[in-house]
């Protein structure tokens, strides 16, 4: 049956190198399953059930590409051959059931919450107790590197794309944000620079994984935080990373330590959006 408010939205979507069944996207949720002995195993299982469910694209949750980008000390990183095998059992399990499957990249740049923090400079989030060291030059370039062979591991290991993670307050929408980005080289400064980080990774995974092959950016519509990005800045972004060669643009909204409860605000937002 037909929605009237999304009629598109069982129709298949065309990528123009694939096709997605529908338009329904899984978005990425942390089940903390990966972090447990065997529980890829189990994450397959819950992957596999949603794309039996019909959901045309999932998002894992958040993988790190380097050791200082994970979330906690004991979380997940995409960043070895040796970690392919544990990662197949996902993505053959979810094409058995014919959907499709992107890994999220994530690092969580000053909301890590262990000593090895980094972010592009050294001020602490309000909700972490860690001051993060600032990143050099020569580290920015090394971050941007980790993300694309984490991409490259995951086209290996049987993704059909991957989500960079741009939103939410992690490293990607510190650099971007002039809140938290307070450098004097060229990763800083102007807009043009702050949003550099975003656009050289997409870049760079493009140029890596080929064309055919799906890139999600997770784009920040709305910081909610003093110095976030306004709306000619978003725009901006946004047509930079379409640029560089980004395949989808998911959109989130809000930091992690804005005082707005996000999951309310957003059940509004999208109450008053339908309802128009």
């Amino acid at each position: 049956m037909r929605n009237k408010y999304y009629p598109h939205l069982l129709e298949p979507l065309e990528l123009g190198f694939t096709t997605l069944k529908n338009r329904v996207l899984m978005g990425s949720m942390h089940t903390g399953l990966e972090d447990m002995r065997g529980g890829y195993k189990k994450l397959a299982a819950f992957y596999r059930e949603r794309a039996r469910g019909g959901v045309g694209l999932i998002v894992t949750g958040g993988v790190a590409p380097t050791f200082r980008g994970r979330l906690a000390v004991s979380t997940s990183q995409l960043s070895w051959f040796w970690q392919l095998s544990q990662h197949r059992i996902v993505t053959r399990a979810v094409h058995d059931a014919g959907s499709k499957i992107c890994l999220q990249i994530l690092h969580a740049g000053r909301y890590a919450m262990h000593p090895f923090a980094v972010g592009p400079s050294a001020i602490r989030a309000p909700i972490s107790p860690i001051t993060p060291t600032a990143l050099s030059a020569r580290k920015v370039e090394g971050t941007i590197n980790a993300f694309v062979k984490t991409a490259k591991l995951a086209k290996r290991a049987g993704y059909d794309g991957v989500e960079v993670m741009g939103s939410e307050g992690y490293l990607i929408n510190q650099f971007i944000c002039e809140h938290t980005n307070q450098r004097n080289d060229s990763w800083g400064g102007c807009f043009e620079n702050r949003m550099r980080f975003a656009t050289e990774i997409v870049k760079r995974t493009r140029s890596a994984v080929g064309k055919e092959w799906i890139i999600i950016f997770r784009l920040s519509m709305l910081d909610l935080l003093k110095d976030g990005s306004d709306w000619k800045e978003v725009v901006m972004l946004a047509q930079a990373i379409e640029r560089a060669g980004a395949t989808l643009i998911n959109t989130g909204i809000g930091w992690h330590e804005v005082r707005i409860p996000l999951p309310g605000l957003l059940t509004n937002l999208k109450s008053r959006w339908i309802s128009r």
